[in-house]
Parts: C-alpha cells; structure tokens; sequence
C-alpha cells in the first residue's frame, strides 16, 4: 500500500494512498418528516469527510465517481448524496407552480414550497445521521449556495468551505446569460428521448468552451439521470428556492473557515461575478478562476480542483 501522512494542524492527518478507494451501495438516510436522502461514499471512514452538494436537478451521480475516487485518495472520507426532488431522494408533496418562475425571476420574491435554508437544514440532518460532527463542504453552483448557508447557519459543522460555480444570493451577480433564460422556464416534454436531448442542449450552451464534453458521455449521463429518477415539478421547486435566497453577502464576511471559491470565466448560467464576490466576502478566502471553463467540471481539471480542495482543507484547524 502506498500510503502519505499529511498533516493538518488539530485536526487528524489525511491519509493519502494510492490504494483503490473502497465504494459503498447507494444508502439512505431519513432525515426529516417528508424527506429521506440517497447518498454513497467513498474512501476510508477515518478520513477527513468531506460532504459534495450538487446543484439545480442535479443527482449526486453529476460527481464524476472518478473525481470522488481522486478525492478519497487525497486522504477525504467522502459522501456525495441526491438533494431532496432529484435522483432517488424524496419528492416534496408541494404544488410547483411555473408561473411563479416568472415572478421570481423579476421580483426574487415568490411562493416557495421550500427555502435554501430548508436544503441546508438537510445536508446538516444528512452529517447527523453519518454521526459526523463537521465536515469539509464542497458544493456547485445551486450546492455551492447550499454550502455557502450551512457555513453562515450551521458554522460549527463546517472545516472547510469550497464554494464552485456559485454565488452569494445577491441578485447584482452571478447573473444568467440573456439566452438561458427561455429555456430554464420552459415547460418540459415527457419521456427519457425527450430529457436526453433537452439535456444535450442545454450543456452545449453551458458547458465549458476550451474544455470540449464528448457528447456520447454526455449522452449516456443523462439516459442514467433520466433512469434514476427525475423530476420536472422539483426541478421548479429548487428553482423557486434559489431565486428568491437571501444575499449572504453580509453572514459570509462573519464566516472563519479556510474558503476556496473555484469559478469559469465562460460561464453563462452563473456569471464570474458570483464568485468574484463570493470570494471578496469571505475573509482569506482563495479564488481560483479557470479560463475558457463553463459550467461544468470538466474531467482535465479533475486534478486542479482536487489539489486545491485538499490545500485549503489543510488550512482548517
């Protein structure tokens, strides 16, 4: 076995190892009245956790299982898991009505079956049930705010925040590009042919310019999306809880956490901004933004993020 001792000042040292990581089934964990949450893990349970939190309809299996597999190499316990409306976690019995889309989108204030607080609140009962007092959270874009709230809410239960592809709830940033906008509150066709190719269309719009996606892995990720559950009405749900977030702008800059903000100059469904000022509210927080990437988490910077994932873990004390 190939093994480094690294070590992170109070905290125990993370292991890294060259070893396969193990791989748990899928699992799940009621963690309130109506909702129960599927999450995996990966690596040693004695590493450093390290908690992923994915975005808008995006199911847990939207982390690469090699970009888990790298991070539980870098010495991390790690647990990816499905949001409360996507993949095979629970569906909110509430109405979604798209037309309070439209009046989110210019008010940022709606009826909202539930809040960002509520998807914090689950992503906390999810490190109860694990008996994990913290953990490093890693989110994207709508998890990135998810773990940007449980900081600003829950901050004892976080080591370390990484905050991708995201931003501060504020609505002068972090924008969608003009062209997105048609299609994020369009009505949905039925059927797997029909997610798939809306699937494919919407990445070649906001994937990653100088990082070309191989349109049959796209392809066959969405096919197992779709198989794994989807849900059109959670979808408009999830969208409600972002557009009408509060700005953490100021809870962020109370934050004492070691923050690594990770954000694409291309991207169009959050603008840069939204990192940008991400980055300036919390204090000492690293950003790291990649030219020509979108937003996505393209396999050639696997390495970059796992590198600066586990560099600002190591500044956690």
């Amino acid at each position: 076995m190939g093994m480094v001792v690294v070590f992170t000042g109070g905290m125990s040292p993370r292991r890294v190892t060259s070893e396969a990581p193990a791989v748990s089934a899928e699992l799940f964990a009621p963690v309130g009245n109506e909702v129960e949450l599927c999450y995996q893990t990966f690596g040693d349970p004695d590493g450093e956790p390290l908690l992923l939190v994915m975005g808008l309809s995006g199911p847990m299996t939207w982390w690469d299982q090699a970009f888990c597999e790298q991070l539980a190499s870098a010495g991390f316990h790690v647990v990816r898991y499905d949001n409360r409306d996507t993949g095979r976690s629970s569906r909110i019995a509430a109405p979604a009505r798209p037309d309070q889309l439209v009046k989110a989108f210019a008010t940022g204030r709606a009826n909202a079956p539930y809040s960002m607080s509520d998807l914090a609140g689950d992503a906390v009962a999810l490190l109860d049930h694990l008996g994990l007092p913290s953990a490093h959270l890693v989110g994207v874009s709508m998890g990135g705010m998810i773990a940007q709230t449980v900081a600003v809410e829950h901050t004892t239960r976080v080591r370390s925040l990484t905050s991708i592809s995201s931003t501060t709830g504020r609505r002068t940033v972090g924008w969608q590009h003009p062209s997105l906008l048609p299609r994020l509150i369009a009505p949905r066709k039925a059927g797997r042919e029909a997610y798939v190719e809306t699937s494919l269309a919407m990445w070649s719009l906001i994937g990653s310019a100088a990082y070309a996606s191989d349109p049959d892995a796209l392809r066959t990720r969405a096919e197992a999306t779709f198989d794994r559950g989807v849900s059109a009405s959670g979808a408009v749900r999830q969208m409600l809880a972002i557009l009408t977030q509060d700005d953490r702008t100021p809870r962020l800059r109370s934050l004492r956490v070691p923050a690594l903000v990770i954000h694409g100059t291309a991207d169009k469904m959050v603008h840069v901004s939204g990192g940008r000022s991400t980055a300036a509210a919390i204090p000492g927080a690293e950003l790291l933004t990649v030219d020509g990437m979108g937003h996505d988490l393209p396999p050639e910077l696997f390495g970059t993020f796992v590198e600066a994932i586990a560099r600002t873990a190591d500044r956690a004390s």
